[in-house]
């Protein structure tokens, strides 16, 4: 399987929230961070990056996406994409992404994903928000 491929399945993976096969895309010195939040919150390795994931998205009613553009050169590939996230509460959120990865041997080593912390923000129930205060504080994160 090449890059593309990798990530593409990683994609499928991550929006089935099946958080035990998402860990398998990750080593121990795999990095992810959104580049909205602080230079220094960066989740490494497979449990910190799989624990960030699901601080704000396991709440979720549903997430999915749509592939806009995908560029794949050596071991990078970047993904333009729209997540759509729905809260059981009934708030919806289009949220467009660039995502970077870097791969290398199967595994993505570099993931920073460019959004604008705005726009979801403008949508995101209270309840979610509050949700992600304070776990993230019991976590250590941001």
């Amino acid at each position: 399987m090449n890059n593309a491929e990798l990530v593409a399945k990683f994609w499928d993976t991550l929006y089935t929230r099946n958080w035990d096969v998402v860990a398998e895309f990750f080593g121990d010195d795999s990095e992810y961070t959104d580049m909205p939040t602080p230079a220094e919150d960066v989740a490494r390795g497979a449990a910190q990056i799989v624990g960030r994931l699901r601080l704000g998205l396991e709440p979720l009613q549903s997430i999915g996406h749509v592939v806009r553009t995908v560029v794949a050169d050596g071991d990078a590939v970047v993904t333009e994409h729209l997540e759509l996230w729905e809260w059981p509460s009934g708030e919806r959120a289009e949220l467009p992404f660039v995502s970077m990865q870097e791969v290398r041997d199967g595994v993505i080593v570099r993931w920073w994903d460019y959004w604008d912390l705005a726009t979801l923000m403008n949508v995101a129930p209270p309840w979610w928000v509050e949700h992600i205060t304070a776990e993230a504080a019991k976590l250590g994160l941001g």
